[in-house]
């Protein structure tokens, strides 16, 4: 599953998306995207995903909520 998943649980939770293993590849590629990461780079793409909610969490928020919001 995703290598950054415990970090973000609580995000989901409160998304209401539901990451099981069934959608979990499909999950990761769009937060990839989200990060301007290649997909499979989880290394990077924790670092950024780091990034991005420490310079706006309410906009990290918003922006993961439209990239998953097909999952909710």
């Amino acid at each position: 599953m995703l290598c950054y998943l415990g970090w973000i649980k609580e995000l989901f939770d409160e998304l209401d998306v539901e990451v099981n293993s069934t959608n979990a590849k499909s999950i990761d590629r769009r937060i990839h995207a989200l990060c301007r990461v290649d997909y499979e780079n989880c290394p990077e793409a924790w670092t950024r995903l780091k990034e991005m909610r420490a310079e706006d969490e309410e906009m990290f928020k918003t922006d993961l909520a439209q990239a998953l919001s097909s999952y909710a």
